[in-house]
């Protein structure tokens, strides 16, 4: 079993930065792609970005250039580096842990973090 908690959430005028953090605890946590999806009210959850423990990341179209991912293995922790932030962006984020192919396959979820962008 692996645990995720998110902190970092918050208020950020358009334009502005925050930055997710998510720690993972378990026996096998740091096997895991980690990565961050999203989700507005009565919509589907999307993913945002994810990165592999050797370091490979992976970034939605609609982050590409604003937001940027890292892990640090040593923690078990990943981060969510948001910058240029629109209106658009207002959502609730969840941490997840999983394998890749093709696509994020979480395995895992963290509770989620909201993050509101609004002036």
């Amino acid at each position: 079993q692996v645990q995720l908690v998110e902190s970092g959430g918050g208020l950020v005028q358009p334009g502005g930065s925050l930055r997710l953090s998510c720690a993972a605890s378990g026996r096998t946590s740091g096997r895991y792609v980690m990565g961050w999806f999203r989700q507005a009210p009565g919509k589907a959850r999307e993913f945002v970005s994810a990165v592999g423990n050797g370091g490979n990341t992976y970034y939605a179209d609609f982050v590409k250039g604003r937001f940027n991912i890292s892990r640090d293995n040593t923690k078990n922790t990943v981060y969510l580096q948001m910058n240029s932030l629109k209106p658009e962006d207002t959502d609730v984020y969840y941490c997840a842990a999983g394998y890749y192919s093709d696509t994020f396959t979480p395995i895992y979820w963290g509770q989620g973090t909201q993050v509101t962008v609004s002036s």
